[in-house]
């Protein structure tokens, strides 16, 4: 949801910040690296317990994320090596903080309650591969209730009111389970009409009709060859 209606604001407003950051020789890379090392520190305070001092982390590992894409545009370096690789370290990203958390519910609460973010991984993991199957076969698949900034945002809503974290986790994943099923839909409904698959549906047609020929044409050549032979042997 905030990917897509405030992504050009937010660009727009970070893009001096790019400048600034161009000017220490950093590469995207660096922050990106550099995000994922506070998360991790993030996690470990989460997971002993220190949500406060875990909150400001989640936020300050969300800074690099902010910012490396405004560095890469402005230094002229934006590749697809570097989308790539800021995906996936966003994936691991996520994977390591809600780790913390299920490590926290585990040691504090429940080891039952550790199934939580767990299961909001699991399904977020779902979302990002529904988005990159329709990528790959041309379809668009983005939006949704909660993607991965909402559910950053969430996050830390939670780890600032403690008491609310099971709560808010569970509207989590409530709304993490929709958008997963959002999405599907939403794909589902442009699979049945889409350009891409009539293309597909006219290539195997082309290519059914031509067999078709083929045989067609192999058995007049056939019959042509056993007439020829009649009548030399008449």
């Amino acid at each position: 949801m905030f990917d897509g209606q405030f992504r050009a604001p937010i660009e727009k407003a970070v893009r001096p910040i790019g400048m600034l950051l161009r000017r220490t020789g950093m590469s995207p890379d660096h922050l990106t690296v550099l995000g994922l090392l506070i998360a991790v520190f993030a996690a470990v305070a989460i997971a002993q317990g220190a949500l406060r001092g875990g909150l400001v982390l989640v936020i300050l590992a969300a800074l690099p994320d902010l910012f490396d894409g405004a560095l890469a545009k402005a230094s002229n370096t934006a590749s697809q090596r570097g989308a790539f690789f800021d995906s996936v370290v966003d994936r691991v990203t996520d994977s390591v903080l809600f780790g913390g958390v299920a490590w926290y519910f585990a040691s504090e609460k429940s080891s039952h309650y550790a199934l939580l973010p767990m299961a909001i991984m699991g399904v977020s993991s779902l979302i990002s591969y529904e988005r990159a199957k329709a990528e790959s076969l041309g379809l668009y698949a983005k939006g949704g209730l909660m993607e991965r900034a909402e559910r950053i945002i969430v996050l830390c809503f939670g780890l600032l009111f403690d008491s609310l974290l099971v709560p808010v986790l569970w509207v989590m994943l409530i709304l993490t389970v929709a958008t997963a099923l959002q999405r599907f839909f939403q794909v589902w409904r442009q699979a049945e009409v889409s350009t891409s698959t009539q293309r597909k549906r006219e290539v195997r047609h082309v290519r059914r009709v031509t067999r078709q020929s083929a045989r067609s044409s192999r058995r007049q050549l056939s019959v042509m060859s056993r007439q020829r032979r009649r009548q030399r042997n008449g």
